[in-house]
């Protein structure tokens, strides 16, 4: 929890200094914001994002998480992750406000083993990760549609409520931690289905 609450600190002063380390005025109050996600947060994954004005409807998102943790008595990290999740949304009203639809793509890096994930939608059966025998490991990529909507929480903070669905390309290799962690194997997979699930907290500059 400290350093989620410090990587969110350091990403605000950051962006507050952004006017002055660009030079210019286009960057002004309510134009940019930063986030975490509420969900992810629930799974000990730090996420930390900011969000773009581009013109009266329009915005970019550029979120990040990071998964990086083990148990004590683990002999290799269950779930390791690196993820990031760029979206570019239309907001009917203005931006930052109500409802919108977006367009996201999505890569990164995972290594995962023994742990539950209760998804098996359109042919993805993740809850065989939960075979503690075998851990593997490798990168994704795709893309999405989003559709969300902001609430207001004040001048400031926002709540935002979202959805998306899309495409995963996953690249992996699996081990066997019997043999000494061995590559057995190395294979791919095609997922269709939910790709973003957003309760996100962010406060508006």
């Amino acid at each position: 929890m400290r350093k989620k609450l410090f990587y969110f600190i350091v990403l605000a002063s950051m962006l507050n200094m952004a006017p002055a380390l660009i030079g210019s005025s286009s960057v002004s109050a309510q134009n940019y914001a930063i986030k975490t996600n509420l969900v992810w947060d629930a799974t000990r994954t730090v996420n930390i994002g900011a969000e773009f004005k581009l013109a009266s409807n329009w915005t970019i998102e550029v979120p990040f998480n990071i998964n990086a943790w083990s148990k004590s008595d683990d002999l290799d990290p269950k779930w390791r992750q690196l993820t990031v999740q760029p979206e570019v949304r239309y907001f009917f009203k203005e931006a930052f406000k109500g409802h919108f639809v977006g367009f996201h793509a999505h890569g990164g890096t995972f290594n995962l083993g023994g742990i539950k994930i209760p998804i098996n939608l359109l042919g993805s059966d993740f809850n065989k990760l939960e075979n503690l025998e075998n851990r593997y490991e490798g990168w994704l990529a795709g893309a999405g549609v989003n559709y969300g909507y902001v609430i207001s929480l004040s001048n400031h903070w926002k709540l935002e409520l979202e959805l998306g669905v899309g495409y995963v390309y996953l690249d992996y290799d699996i081990f066997k931690y019997a043999l000494a962690g061995k590559q057995i194997g190395s294979n791919t997979h095609h997922y269709f289905g939910p790709t973003d699930l957003g309760v996100t907290i962010s406060y508006l500059f």
